[in-house]
């Protein structure tokens, strides 16, 4: 055994989704320190979580992971100000000059190739990092130190307008080489003038310290936040999927200011005009966005309170709908604005009913159709889908009971789960109730939960997901085969039931290599001793492929389209 690092205990965080890989260096690690706590993550967003709550002396990093890569993770590490160091040490399966490179400039201290990982090769790539670590950090102290004063706002403590336009510059040309969004946000104070004429350049200082304080409590806090000069504030906000998250944000933003400010025994009502732009959508020039920002600003100061605008005028009427879907999400269910519609699952060779998914349906009090496609991402951004999914959980499971006692046959009721709800410490409490007050098996009713949400999975979903499976329920991996699969999913969850996705069916041009995949996967899922279920039938070969390969349970428009209660009452009972 290898010499122990210094300290008496070396903590370790470990980013790596291949499971095989994050074991091997495990293995190696403890093999060199006797002294190590080691903690893993899979991906980085759940590394980033564990980062924000735990300190380490090290990050080990794997490069290519899903959704996020490892220079992504290292950007945003280097965001975070800590009072402590943190290496950072790079590994990847591929042994490229121009990513160590690329890994090395992005902030990480030393790069591994996977295939050269050995206890000593590792243990000496720590303690390069450290040691590299340590001399940054002192260059980069004192450089703090004398650029603080050159580049803060005095009153604030934000950035200053030079930090903020060389920020942006630099932000805009690193956004030209990935597939993110970068927002920008440019507001200033309605009527600030008044403040200082009327009570003095004092009291309007401490209104503006007051306002920076109620909005920085609005922000996530890896947004560059900088006063530009007088009431003139600008947010810059990277790494967006959509524009329409920057309007998510500028809400937040004008909520903070809803409650009046007070200081100094007196009271203001804080107002304020805000215009968003998007690069590269609106520009790819850092003065040109601002000058986008400025028009939206311009227009949003025509209608009275605060407000924020967008530069054009599509996305504006993209955000209003989003605000007026979220306003109405918050009392969908008091306004009976929600529904539930049953699609029938089958045996595709009898065609027995073997039971039910619910899936829910909103109206506007109009009466307008407001599909889910729209609604449910907006419900999980605002968080009201932990209520409607425990709405919607407990209306089904109701339901299924009333149609066991009617029809006398042990349906099966399949229900949808956000992966917020599992999060959500009442989601448990509300199954069990919901199992408890209707008398139902709970092994009739199944789960489903997107690929999507298993690859951000955590201890605390997974151990959400055990509980649940506990109290009897099963547990099914919905839309497999949308490019999410992994085989990993289906060894290391506890899966019941895995759910073909449509999206995968043979279309109308009955291509070869669409039913040899189909086959593939239903093999391969036997294999494991998992039920399928096939979703999206909706032709007759697609339902003899299914009974060729003895797939026992099948939904879709070929049987049924989702039915209301009346309806499936009315062609099952």
């Amino acid at each position: 055994m290898m010499k122990a690092l210094p300290n008496n205990i070396i903590s370790l965080l470990v980013v790596d989704d291949d499971i095989v890989d994050l074991e091997m260096v495990k293995r190696h690690l403890l093999k060199s320190i006797h002294n190590i706590k080691i903690t893993e993550a899979t991906s980085v967003d759940e590394g980033l979580a564990l980062y924000d709550k735990h300190q380490f002396h090290i990050v080990l990093l794997d490069y290519r992971m899903p959704q996020r890569n490892g220079i992504e993770m290292i950007l945003e590490l280097r965001t975070h100000i800590r009072d402590y160091g943190t290496a950072i040490v790079m590994m990847s399966s591929a042994e490229d000059d121009k990513l160590a490179t690329a890994c090395l400039e992005a902030g990480a201290q030393d790069f591994i190739p996977k295939s050269e990982i050995t206890p000593r090769r590792i243990i000496n790539a720590i303690l390069h990092a450290q040691t590299r670590f340590k001399l940054e950090q002192d260059l980069r102290n004192s450089y703090i130190r004398s650029k603080d004063l050159a580049e803060k706002d005095g009153l604030t403590g934000l950035a200053n307008r030079f930090v903020f336009e060389e920020a942006l510059q630099v932000a805009i040309a690193n956004n030209g080489r990935n597939e993110f969004k970068l927002g920008l946000l440019l507001f200033d104070i309605d009527n600030f003038k008044k403040v200082n004429d009327v009570h003095g350049h004092d009291v309007g200082d401490e209104v503006l310290k007051a306002v920076t304080a109620r909005i920085l409590g609005a922000l996530r806090g890896n947004e560059l936040f900088s006063r530009l000069g007088g009431d003139e504030f600008a947010i810059m906000i990277t790494n967006l999927h959509t524009g329409i998250e920057i309007g998510a944000i500028s809400k937040r933003i004008i909520s903070s200011l809803d409650k009046p400010i007070k200081t100094n025994h007196l009271e203001f009502k804080i107002e304020i005009s805000m215009g968003m732009a998007i690069h590269p959508d609106n520009s790819c020039d850092s003065k040109e966005l601002i000058k986008c920002c400025d028009i939206a600003m311009y227009r949003a100061k025509t209608i009275q309170g605060s407000h924020a605008c967008f530069f054009y005028s599509e996305m504006q009427v993209e955000f209003l709908r989003q605000y007026e879907i979220e306003s109405m999400l918050t009392s969908a269910i008091e306004a009976k604005l929600l529904s539930l519609m049953y699609q029938p699952i089958l045996e595709p060779n009898s065609m027995q009913l073997l039971g039910f998914e619910a899936l829910v349906r909103m109206h506007s009090n109009t009466g307008e159709a407001i599909y889910p496609d729209e609604f449910i991402p907006i419900a999980e951004q605002s968080g009201a889908i932990i209520a409607i999914g425990e709405w919607v959980l407990i209306k089904a499971i109701k339901q299924l009971k009333e149609w066991q006692v009617n029809l006398g046959e042990q349906l099966s009721m399949a229900i949808n789960l956000s992966p917020l709800q599992l999060n959500s410490d009442q989601l448990l409490t509300a199954i069990e109730n919901a199992i408890t007050i209707n008398n139902v098996d709970p092994t009739l009713i199944e789960f489903e939960i997107t690929e999507t949400a298993f690859l951000n999975v955590n201890n605390t979903t997974l151990e959400r997901i055990k509980q649940i499976k506990s109290l009897g329920c099963k547990l099914a991996l919905d839309d497999f085969g949308t490019g999410y699969s992994s085989i990993s999913h289906l060894l290391l969850l506890p899966i019941d039931t895995v759910k073909l996705d449509k999206s995968i069916m043979p279309g109308a041009d009955n291509n070869q290599d669409s039913s040899k995949l189909v086959t593939a996967m239903i093999t391969l899922i036997k294999s494991l001793n998992l039920n399928i279920v096939a979703e999206g039938i909706e032709e007759e070969r697609q339902k003899d492929l299914m009974i060729e390969h003895g797939v026992m349970r099948a939904q879709g428009y070929y049987f049924s389209k989702p039915m209301s209660v009346q309806e499936i009452e009315k062609k099952y009972f």
